[in-house]
């Protein structure tokens, strides 16, 4: 559901699939509701998988930060916001070629912001070469980095709580506070000026199969 008035410059998408079973991330739902962002409860408003694509590329062309708010699912997302990745973010409205003359620019999202919020089951410790995940998180943010920079979008530093299950009170608390107070004071962020824009990835119309040939071809 979208909570707010009207349409946010900031866009929050939120995917558990069983709220229930959260201890973080629907703590961080509550807080984002408050703020008066755009937030969107994924599994929620799309229990049947069917994502209304023009719905939500109008809240993401009047946002001017995306959030990616979800637990980490085998070292990515759930199910759902990688299918609202694939329905929504479409060839020739959210990435490809920048040339003049070409109908679908893929330039609706350059210049926006993309915000990392996720929770691990696994300790920091564990997210590393001699811990059960054999990497540090960092080597599991490439799909979003790019994600980002196709899209001609900033891949903001990530807000990341390790161990959501295992973290006391006080320090979940103090989590979302840093969650709520990033969300109100967005866009000054001291960090932000040092942050330099992706660098354009176009990709050319004859990188992409013909359809009318594939159809053919299928």
């Amino acid at each position: 559901m979208r909570y707010g008035n009207g349409m946010s410059d900031i866009y929050v998408l939120a995917a558990h699939p069983d709220w229930r079973a959260s201890r973080v991330n629907r703590q961080l739902l509550a807080a984002a509701r408050r703020t008066g962002v755009t937030v969107t409860d994924l599994y929620s408003q799309y229990p049947d998988y069917f994502i209304d694509v023009a719905t939500e590329q109008a809240r993401l062309t009047a946002a001017k930060l995306v959030v990616l708010m979800h637990p980490i699912h085998w070292y990515s997302m759930p199910p759902l916001q990688k299918l609202w990745l694939d329905d929504v973010l479409t060839y020739g409205w959210a990435y490809g070629t920048a040339g003049a003359g070409h109908p679908g620019h893929g330039r609706a999202l350059a210049g926006k912001d993309l915000w990392l919020v996720a929770t691990t089951g696994g300790s920091e410790e564990t997210y590393h070469p001699e811990g059960y995940n054999r990497y540090f998180f960092d080597a599991f943010l490439p799909p979003y980095e790019q994600t980002a920079a196709l899209c001609g979008m900033r891949f903001l530093p990530p807000l990341i709580l390790h161990g959501a299950h295992a973290q006391s009170a006080d320090v979940v608390t103090d989590h979302v506070k840093v969650f709520a107070n990033r969300l109100a004071s967005y866009p000054n962020w001291p960090e932000l000026d040092d942050l330099e824009q992706c660098p354009a990835c176009d990709v050319p119309v004859h990188a992409r199969p013909d359809e009318k040939q594939t159809q053919r071809e299928t």
